[in-house]
């Protein structure tokens, strides 16, 4: 009877050791999957609340994407990230992208 306690709990010890860096690696592997994206916002906001919760809460990590948020410190800044590729996604007012419109950019 001894010697079945001892196998069932070194049974147990093989299978939580090996376990644990097998979710371990699924983890990583999992975060490896998400889709960068580079946000910059003009200013930081209250209007933008929510989408600080929701990168603090995980819920874009949950959706696949792997959020960076960056403050521009001015609309000219934000577009001209988005336009040169540093960022992939703008938060300004509209008359920023009318400009940008109006100088050629695309």
């Amino acid at each position: 009877m001894k010697n079945k306690k001892w196998i069932t709990l070194a049974t147990a010890v093989v299978l939580a050791v090996t376990a644990l860096p097998l979710g371990v690696f699924a983890a990583k592997k999992d975060e490896a999957k998400l889709a960068k994206v580079t946000l910059n916002e003009v200013a930081h906001s209250i209007f933008y609340a929510p989408q600080y919760v929701a990168i603090e809460e995980g819920y874009f990590k949950d959706e696949g994407l792997d959020m960076t948020l960056i403050t521009g410190f001015g609309a000219d800044k934000t577009m001209t990230a988005v336009i040169s590729g540093e960022a992939d996604i703008g938060f300004m007012g509209a008359e920023a992208s009318i400009y940008a419109y109006q100088e050629g950019a695309t």
